[in-house]
């Protein structure tokens, strides 16, 4: 096991990870910007390292500045927590090739899986199903799009090969407007993402968001931990999670995480990862993979009781997984709801001061946040600020939790979307379960404020 981790992320995640490596009984070495000199996780460190001021290129995307600081206190493994640097193989390369271990898989896994038509076509010669589309990135020629959209069927979605966080996307109903779309996406592929390349796929009208959670080591051992519903979205960023998806077949579950796991070992995968499918009509659809952690792990860890990132430590120490698929037992069911400086219904950030925050809590309840009284949130990040969870025998039960929970919760001095998940909570069609991907924006257009 290692003695020492560098965590190259910050707030609620590099909290998260700083807790699992205490209980582990490794030392965690904690980066930060000039920013987030306050942050809770920062004073509660053995070890912090400043790698630059606030704005992340020149901190936690700065590459040199990381791997310096794990020279300089002498870490033996770097976790990149979620977003920033967490899914860049040129990163995990580089921290691999000074030293360090990456918590997380192989640069060529990130690689196959983090361009989006290579990961499609990996995905199809492993035998999971995905969504009908363009074998692989659309050719320059107009005609031969043309002739793509026409067999695949409208509508179509372009999509942006290294794109990812909704980003990178376009819808397009009819033929006349296919190849004005294609060429902007392709332009805001190259700008975003360094890669202009673009792919296309039947848009599907109605699709629920589900996800499977696995975990795999380097001794080809993989396992998959139940799925979460991430339908309840907004411009593609999920706002709430649960596990599990309300109303889906356990057997069409244990059919397509079975095909995820034997994905993991031809690819031969490492580390937590989650595949991400499109579901309608009974039929699941892969659209995408995430090569490290997520935002919503927590849910699948309050059903499961697997503790994803310590097993995430232990794998990338070279131990095999503490369990096997026979183990994973789902047990009642869990919410979690991300809070965001912003407004409920105008999405507007609101970095500032907290002046007050008190958080919820009683049987069932969790709250991963790195925020407290006099904290302030800067403006130079994601809005988010934390996750409270809820978890009860059934879904009613952990609705009703989480009810209450955010009754309880406390935060002056900024705004926070709280307010919305109130509301979204006492919502009769996401009470009953099964919302679509598009339901919360028809939401949110009916509840214009």
């Amino acid at each position: 096991m290692f003695k020492k981790i560098l965590v190259a992320n910050r707030g609620e995640i590099a909290l998260r990870i700083q807790r699992a490596c205490r209980e582990l009984g490794i030392k965690a070495v904690m980066v930060y910007s000039e920013a987030d000199r306050d942050a809770k996780y920062v004073k509660l460190a053995e070890e912090a390292v400043c790698i630059g001021p606030a704005s992340s290129a020149l901190s936690y995307l700065n590459m040199p500045a990381i791997i310096s600081a794990a020279e300089v206190t002498d870490a033996e493994a770097i976790h990149p927590g979620y977003g920033f640097l967490s899914e860049n193989a040129d990163f995990a390369e580089r921290v691999e090739k000074s030293g360090f271990q990456f918590i997380g898989p192989t640069p060529e896994s990130i690689r196959i899986m983090g361009d989006k038509v290579s990961a499609k076509q990996a995905m199809i010669r492993a035998g999971v199903p995905c969504v009908p589309g363009s074998e692989g990135e659309l050719p320059d020629d107009p005609a031969s799009i043309r002739r793509i959209g026409k067999a695949v069927g409208y509508p179509v979605i372009i999509k942006a090969a290294g794109g990812g966080g909704g980003r990178g996307m376009r819808v397009v109903h009819t033929e006349a407007a296919l190849i004005n779309a294609v060429q902007m996406t392709k332009a805001e592929a190259g700008a975003a993402f360094g890669n202009p390349a673009v792919y296309m796929e039947k848009f599907l009208q109605n699709p629920r968001h589900i996800e499977i959670q696995i975990m795999a080591d380097k001794h080809k051992n993989a396992v998959y931990l139940g799925e979460r519903d991430c339908s309840m979205q907004r411009r593609h960023q999920k706002v709430l999670e649960e596990s599990p998806a309300p109303g889906i077949n356990r057997k069409l579950i244990e059919r397509i995480g079975e095909r995820c796991v034997a994905a993991c070992k031809k690819i031969g995968y490492r580390g937590a990862g989650t595949f991400e499918f499109l579901y309608e009509d009974g039929e699941f659809y892969f659209i995408e993979m995430n090569t490290r952690v997520q935002v919503e792990h927590p849910v699948t860890e309050m059903v499961t009781g697997v503790d994803i990132v310590k097993t995430q430590i232990m794998v990338a120490a070279g131990e095999k997984l503490p369990f096997t698929q026979r183990d994973i037992v789902m047990r009642g069911h869990a919410i979690e709801c991300r809070v965001n400086a912003e407004d409920s219904y105008k999405f507007t950030p609101s970095p500032g001061r907290i002046t007050m925050w008190h958080a919820p809590g009683g049987p069932g309840v969790r709250v991963d946040s790195h925020i407290y009284t006099n904290y302030f949130v800067p403006p130079n990040y994601d809005s988010m600020i934390g996750k409270i969870i809820a978890h009860g025998d059934t879904r009613e039960q952990a609705m009703a939790r989480m009810r209450t929970a955010l009754a309880e919760t406390v935060v002056e001095g900024i705004n926070t979307n709280i307010a919305l998940h109130r509301e979204l909570m006492v919502d009769a069609k996401f009470m009953a379960g099964g919302t679509n991907i598009h339901y919360l924006e028809h939401w949110l257009e009916q509840h214009k404020r």
